[in-house]
């Protein structure tokens, strides 16, 4: 017998959790989560969520958001995340949110780079992405699935009926008549990164494989400050907000090079920061580090708790030692095409939102804790389109996905993968280095694969032939050539 739902939200993250707290009460509602629920983005954010204080300021945000994305934005979008903040602030505040606060009351507010002045607030210092996740969790009232993996999306004309979904009880099809994907973006491509392990593009394959639109999958950004020296893929990310307060790159000379590339040098765009480290550090033949002894131990401890456990456990005493640092793949601009209401071009009853998405937004490079208010925002705004146009989907029965999901040899050509796509689609591209990436994801796509191998690889060609069509350099697309 099969199980039949209202809504599918796929992932867990910020967008899928505000999207399912906006849905009317009496609505079934299923989400599924690919792993545990905090092996998601939101969970390891550790940036603020960015609030203009007044008109005056939604303005000035507005103008950094278009700035930042190279002014191809969707200004709409950007109107629409920036005017709709406050009414966001209020709505957790009511709801039990802590954010953190002065001595007197009152919310504090940090800057960081590519902002005109403080709007950004921030839950524990660089707890808010853990924080806001842990309270969403708390008050959700949808069912929720873990360790659930999604392999196909049942789609026929322009109506999705539902999901193919791989968990504890096997494999399956469950059947909705509003499917909303918030599966986050595409960071397990890359060799260096600093998403969760289940960050890995599988719906972003789906949607290719059903001849859907990805838009702008060649923006991709990469965070200037990552901690590296870990082994494991994901690097430690140390917050914009460290910066933002005081923190300073410096080469091992104590140099601080980065004012030759901009004259915002450490609070420049993330794309200018994280270029200029890659260029200086090669040119140079130097290492970046940055330098955190404008704190107090105290200090930094109390602002940054996180990152101050996660860098002790690998033996630096901070704030004395610097910190060594490389840029590392963190967002991807682009994504499944919607419109402004969230809804996948061509469907008529399939959303995505959060990262996943793109609705031109971010344009060509995200503007710092923009992401946290998007998922917040656009979540909100999937629920309560979803809540105004009720859809149901005539009973249909779909097949079983037949497909082998993982086989021997899967693991060693993601490795593979992820080396290609860090060494030749990363910071600075060329037509050479894409030319080759393109012909090793093809060979790779022609070998004895398992599905979600494939779907990876799928996404892995969409976004080099994204950046071969792009000849300029914009935003966080670089072209050396």
């Amino acid at each position: 017998m099969s199980q039949q739902y209202d809504v599918i939200i796929i992932g867990a993250g910020v967008a899928g959790l505000y999207c399912a707290r906006h849905l009317p009460p009496h609505l079934k509602v299923l989400i599924l989560c690919k792993a545990q629920p905090w092996e998601c983005n939101t969970f390891y954010a550790q940036g603020g969520i960015t609030i203009p204080k007044d008109k005056q300021d939604e303005a000035l945000h507005i103008q950094d958001t278009l700035l930042a994305g190279g002014s191809v934005n969707n200004r709409e979008c950007v109107e629409i995340l920036s005017q709709n903040s406050n009414a966001i602030l209020q709505e957790l505040i009511q709801s039990g949110f802590m954010l953190d606060r002065d001595d007197k009351g009152q919310l504090l507010y940090a800057k960081e780079g590519g902002h005109s002045c403080p709007r950004i607030v921030h839950s524990g210092g660089d707890a808010t992405g853990r924080n806001l996740h842990t309270h969403l969790i708390g008050k959700l009232q949808a069912t929720l699935w873990k360790n659930a993996e999604v392999v196909d999306l049942l789609i026929e004309e322009d109506r999705c009926y539902g999901v193919c979904v791989q968990s504890k009880f096997g494999l399956q099809n469950l059947y909705a008549h509003q499917v909303v994907i918030a599966s986050g973006g595409v960071g397990g491509l890359f060799k260096y990164h600093t998403n969760a392990y289940t960050i890995s593009s599988d719906l972003h394959g789906i949607i290719l494989e059903h001849n859907l639109a990805l838009q702008d999958m060649e923006m991709l950004q990469f965070h200037p400050t990552a901690y590296v020296s870990n082994p494991q893929a994901r690097k430690y990310l140390i917050s914009e907000a460290v910066r933002g307060e005081g923190g300073v790159i410096v080469d091992e000379d104590n140099k601080r090079f980065l004012f030759a590339y901009d004259e915002r040098g450490e609070l420049a765009p993330r794309d200018i920061v994280a270029r200029g480290i890659m260029d200086y550090c090669s040119t140079q033949k130097k290492s970046a580090f940055l330098d955190v002894s404008a704190f107090s131990e105290v200090d930094f401890k109390t602002r940054f708790p996180n990152i101050y456990r996660d860098l002790s456990t690998n033996k630096l005493s901070l704030p004395k030692q610097k910190i060594p640092i490389s840029p590392a793949f963190h967002y991807s601009m682009g994504g499944i095409l919607v419109d402004s209401q969230g809804l996948v071009k061509g469907m008529s009853n399939l959303y995505a939102v959060g990262e996943c998405a793109c609705n031109g937004l971010h344009g060509a490079n995200r503007l710092a804790s923009n992401s946290l208010l998007e998922g917040l925002v656009f979540g909100k705004r999937v629920a309560e389109y979803i809540a105004g146009h009720s859809i149901q989907n005539p009973i249909r029965h779909f097949p079983l996905c037949e497909e082998v999901l993982q086989k021997e040899g899967d693991v060693r050509l993601k490795n593979v993968l992820r080396e290609i796509m860090w060494d030749k689609v990363g910071i600075i591209r060329s037509q050479s280095g894409l030319d080759s990436a393109l012909g090793g994801v093809e060979v790779m796509l022609e070998s004895n694969i398992g599905r979600m191998l494939r779907l990876r690889l799928l996404v892995a060609k969409k976004i080099i032939e994204s950046a071969k069509a792009r000849k300029e350099s914009k935003g966080a697309h670089y072209r050396l050539d």
